[in-house]
């Protein structure tokens, strides 16, 4: 016999029936259409948040549609930033020696100094804004440097692999930092500071004990990637380490999503070769909760504050403030013996963000740091760079076979 309470309070937790619907076929749809326009999915996930949103008002913030939405779009946001922490790729780090993370520090330095300097133009209305402009531009997307990489065959030249080794230490210092700092705003200083120390030794006596019962019990590690794991004990370990280090986070006061990308880079560095367990992860991850995160981006986007006077001005400076960050100092690896344009695409490829710029630009905007009108601007260039970046990469770049005989051939392809 149907429970007719259980009917009731499902109702009531529940949206409507028109944003289910819409938010069902948009994240199995969107994909599809993007494909066709050879456009990245997360730009229209966007527009498609922003039309049911602020355009045609059929989900409005602040209402039980919303929050339900908003409830999927936080364990997105959680997956995507545990995502993130896998694609760090520690196996190629070590291999690459001291040489190239050296060159990849140095230049996130000076993205670092460049970002400092040119928002200090943009007259930022505090020291804090204009500290996490700065850490927020610097980043990088391993999401379009890798791939665009493999597209043209040159993951394994010079220019590759330091654009790959730049990339991964900018999108890990960044979020780090950007999250450290987080917590440095919201605490005013004090003995919360002390937070983020201790989640990062929770961090570390985990490693020492995954390390020492993978070593001791190999066979049954072996499980966790298994193609054919009925179970998919594999999926559950990753899922558990992310709760069980967001729950330290919340219990230490600190933001989730550092808690999520340590996880996710833990759990990387633990167990190396994880890439069919990242696909099947991701599967679900970008399948069906992280395209709702974006969708819930552009349901609550500041559609109206972009007509005041000096917000979109500001939003374009941002855009070409951040472009302009990457492209100058990539030009130092002219002197580790890249030419001009290798050098330039590399800029241009680091210039180019998707997905964790805006979960660290919400985040800005919840610790105040950040008023609605930058973080439309960092939207804004998420979907400027993730379209544009792969296109002028290929045009900057010189032809493949001239870059192979001025350094001696490749290495292969190591990504």
């Amino acid at each position: 016999m149907i429970d007719q309470a259980a009917i009731v309070v499902a109702s009531e937790v529940l949206p409507r029936a028109a944003p289910m619907i819409l938010i069902g076929l948009g994240a199995f749809t969107l994909p599809l259409i993007a494909g066709r326009l050879r456009l990245p999915a997360v730009v229209l996930e966007l527009v498609f948040g922003l039309l049911i949103g602020p355009v045609f008002l059929i989900v409005e913030t602040g209402t039980g549609d919303a929050e339900f939405i908003g409830l999927l779009a936080e364990l997105g946001l959680l997956l995507l930033m545990f995502l993130a922490g896998f694609e760090i790729d520690f196996e190629r780090l070590e291999r690459q020696g001291a040489g190239p993370l050296i060159t990849g520090g140095g230049l996130f330095a000076a993205f670092l100094l460049a970002a400092w300097f040119g928002f200090g133009l943009l007259d930022p209305e505090t020291t804090n804004q204009r500290v996490f402009l700065t850490l927020l531009t610097s980043a990088a997307s391993l999401g379009i440097v890798i791939p665009a990489l493999r597209a043209t065959g040159r993951s394994g030249t010079r220019q590759g692999q330091l654009t790959i080794v730049t990339a991964i230490i900018a999108e890990f210092g960044s979020a780090t930092a950007i999250v450290f700092f987080g917590v440095v705003v919201a605490s005013g200083g004090g003995w919360r500071l002390l937070s983020v120390p201790v989640l990062f030794a929770a961090m570390a006596a985990s490693l020492v004990v995954l390390r020492r019962v993978a070593w001791w019990y190999p066979e049954r590690f072996e499980r966790l990637f298994a193609r054919d794991d009925p179970d998919e004990m594999g999926i559950r370990a990753s899922l558990a380490l992310l709760f069980i280090f967001v729950g330290l986070s919340l219990a230490l006061g600190v933001e989730p999503i550092l808690g999520a990308f340590l996880a996710g880079a833990l759990f990387a560095y633990v167990f190396r070769n994880i890439h069919e367990l990242e696909t099947r992860l991701a599967g679900f991850s970008y399948g069906f909760f992280i395209p709702v995160f974006f969708i819930n981006v552009g349901i609550g986007f500041p559609l109206s504050q972009l007509g005041e006077p000096g917000v979109l001005g500001r939003a374009l400076a941002l855009i070409a403030i951040a472009i302009g960050i990457k492209l100058v100092p990539a030009l130092l690896l002219a002197l580790r013996g890249l030419s001009i344009r290798e050098s330039l695409g590399a800029g241009v490829l680091l210039a180019g963000q998707l997905s964790v710029i805006i979960a660290l630009a919400e985040f800005g905007v919840e610790l105040g740091v950040l008023d609605e009108g930058l973080e439309a601007g960092a939207i804004l260039l998420v979907g400027v760079t993730a379209i544009l970046s792969p296109i002028v990469f290929r045009w900057v770049s010189p032809p493949l076979e001239a870059a192979e005989s001025r350094t001696g051939g490749t290495n292969g392809d190591r990504t």
